[in-house]
């Protein structure tokens, strides 16, 4: 067995998805849930892993947040933090587009991740996300080291909007 350091991008997904569909069946208690969480996003894969699957799944788990999962996700510092900003404009911008191409069924997925994302960050360390939002939010408005992550996806003025906006919503 690879442990959850060593693992792949793919690997992760692949444990997250099981342990996730364990947890909603009642095989795996919150507490045992959130160990394994808290072992996978440990490395920046793990935890790509487990946000690629959890946060768009079906699955209730991240509207849930059981108590033991906030505190490994918390504890797992700003690595969980930055990728859940990340995931938050990333879900953003592309709820705009799946809208504007009239995908409605995508856009309700990507605004789930997206208002997953608030939740979960209104959960994390509020001194490591007000850092990491304010980062986002200066590139909105074309300044700081965030600017390339939003060219890298070519986002326009009305997803960078729809990003500011989403943003100043975490601290409501």
């Amino acid at each position: 067995m690879v442990s959850t350091l060593e693992m792949s991008f793919e690997e992760a997904m692949e444990a997250a998805a099981l342990w996730c569909g364990a947890w909603e069946q009642g095989d795996l208690s919150d507490e045992v849930l959130a160990d394994k969480v808290a072992d996978l996003v440990a490395s920046r894969d793990g935890a790509r892993g487990f946000f690629v699957v959890s946060l768009p799944a079906e699955n209730p788990l991240m509207d849930r947040l059981p108590e033991p999962l906030v505190m490994a996700l918390r504890s797992a510092g700003e690595g969980v933090v930055d990728l859940t900003v990340r995931n938050l404009a990333m879900s953003t911008a592309m709820a705009v587009y799946h809208l504007r191409v009239g995908a409605d069924e995508q856009a309700s997925g990507s605004r789930r991740v997206q208002r997953r994302s608030i939740e979960l960050l209104q959960q994390l360390e509020p001194a490591a996300v007000k850092n990491r939002l304010e980062i986002l939010l200066a590139a909105t408005n074309g300044d700081g080291s965030d600017v390339a992550f939003l060219e890298r996806w070519q986002y326009d003025a009305e997803q960078k909007a729809a990003i500011k906006a989403a943003v100043l919503s975490v601290a409501e």
